[in-house]
């Protein structure tokens, strides 16, 4: 075990939605019961991707003692898992992924998805 930088995921602000499963390129996040859970340590690289999706805020990144990232198990894990999909859409437009570039923003505690045709009138208002 060493330390390193890992998810957290507070089950208290989790509303379990599954938006974090998808940019998990690991594996490492799944729905237990309702919750989103990191369900073993040795699949989270820590990266973070899942971080922007969270509409409540309840993933954060936390240097802790864990175990090693394991990439040939999340590997596995991916593979056995294949492709899951969840499209998303525009918090200002409602644009869908499918027709729209859309970048993850973070505005008031929360964390939506942002295209790229609205992404200026939010940054210069």
């Amino acid at each position: 075990m060493a330390k390193r930088q890992i998810v957290k995921i507070d089950e208290q602000l989790c509303n379990g939605c599954g938006l974090c499963v998808t940019p998990c390129a690991e594996g490492a996040i799944q729905l237990v019961n309702g919750k989103a859970k990191v369900v073993s340590d040795e699949l989270c690289d820590g990266a973070g991707f899942c971080l922007g999706v969270c509409p409540t805020g309840a993933l954060t990144i936390e240097t802790r003692e864990a175990v090693a990232f394991n990439e040939s198990a999340a590997h596995e894990r991916m593979q056995a898992r294949g492709v899951q999909y969840i499209s998303q859409s525009c918090f200002r437009c409602g644009a869908r992924e499918e027709f729209a570039i859309l970048l993850p923003v973070r505005t008031q505690g929360k964390s939506l998805w942002a295209c790229t045709h609205c992404l200026p009138a939010l940054i210069h208002g």
